[in-house]
């Protein structure tokens, strides 16, 4: 195998401790950012809040667009009660469950406070009906937003002074987003997507380093509110040049997509939304190879990226997706150490002699 980036560990748990629900990515979009504009031509912040480098081709070739999310799965308050507690709804496709019960951020206008996502006591009759349906040895109901609410120890004036109201975000405190490592993987809330994006600044960094200039223009773009409906990847993909994009995400890793977290890059032939360029797929697969990675092609079901939301749309005639292969994605997830300088070898080899796509004929 060729020589292989190193991880950079600090961006990406800078990255982790950044929140950036959906729609309100600042924290996240501060970081791409600083890192990403002295490594391309120009950067900018478009009308969709999205992140955009532009890294200019030495030839003529159609555009590339490369997108990785820096939204995360967050929760939304739906009302605040007269105790001061919260009822949340999810923001995103999750259950309670993949969080877990414990610390987290409210995001209020005026300030950030800390709350605790709570059910209730596990010691409780039929009386507590909202707990009991969902003991194992009792109503046996699987857990969801109805059950659960958040205790903040404030009261409703003081919630309303730190400009919490319905359509605050919720997100998980940053003490629960620390980076663990064991053995070789490393674990995490958030690698969906603050790992792609990391490995999408690397891999930016190593082009700028290595002096490499892709033959075709090549707009590199964080992207906001993937996680409901893939909004600015859409936007971003109507609005720059290019007929390709390309998405990086975390990949599941499970039988039946036959994948797995110790193997290589995951690259999709298809997803729920669309149907992937086969010769985008076959070319990432053939440098992973070359590159002795062990690539994973995969056909994956209850998945969506921003380019398969793109194509899907007609807002780009070709789409890609290339994924670093995750376990438990939406949960706490889980990559291996060498996952992310794998990733940035085989986009780093996709994005330098990338020549562009098919052309119309001249009228």
């Amino acid at each position: 195998m060729t020589g292989q980036t190193e991880l950079d560990r600090d961006l990406l748990q800078e990255l982790l401790w950044a929140y950036g629900p959906s729609g309100q990515e600042d924290a996240v979009r501060e970081v791409c950012l600083r890192e990403l504009a002295p490594c391309v031509d120009e950067s900018w912040i478009d009308e969709a809040g999205n992140v955009v480098g532009l890294i200019r081709g030495s030839g003529g070739a159609s555009a590339l667009r490369v997108m990785a999310h820096m939204d995360e799965l967050s929760m939304l308050v739906k009302r605040v009660e007269s105790d001061g507690t919260l009822h949340v709804s999810q923001l995103g496709t999750m259950y309670p469950a993949n969080f877990g019960l414990g610390p987290v951020a409210i995001l209020g206008d005026n300030q950030i406070l800390c709350g605790v996502l709570s059910l209730g006591s596990e010691h409780t009759t039929r009386e507590s009906q909202r707990i009991w349906e969902t003991k194992p040895d009792q109503g046996d109901k699987a857990l969801d937003w109805s059950h659960v609410y958040v205790f903040t120890g404030r009261t409703t004036d003081e919630l309303a002074e730190a400009g919490i109201r319905p359509g605050t975000r919720v997100c998980i405190e940053s003490s629960r987003r620390t980076l663990v490592e064991f053995g070789d993987y490393l674990g995490s809330y958030f690698m969906d997507d603050r790992a792609p994006a990391t490995a999408l600044l690397q891999t930016v960094r190593a082009l700028r380093a290595g002096n490499r200039r892709p033959n075709a223009d090549v707009y590199v773009v964080f992207t906001t509110s993937e996680e409901i409906g893939g909004v600015g990847g859409s936007y971003a993909s109507r609005s720059l040049p290019g007929d390709l994009t390309l998405a990086l995400e975390v990949g599941p890793t499970e039988a039946e997509y036959g994948t797995s977290v110790s193997g290589g890059p995951i690259i999709a032939y298809s997803d729920a939304e669309c149907v992937y360029d086969k010769n985008i797929a076959d070319r990432l697969m053939q440098i992973a190879t070359e590159r002795g990675l062990r690539p994973q092609p995969a056909v994956l079901g209850a998945f969506e990226s921003d380019a398969s939301h793109a194509k899907a749309s007609g807002l780009s005639p070709r789409a890609g997706l290339l994924c670093l292969p995750t376990l438990s994605t939406h949960g706490y997830e889980v990559i291996a150490c060498d996952a992310i300088p794998a990733l940035v070898g085989v986009l780093a080899e996709f994005m330098a002699p990338y020549q562009g796509g098919r052309r119309r004929p001249a009228h």
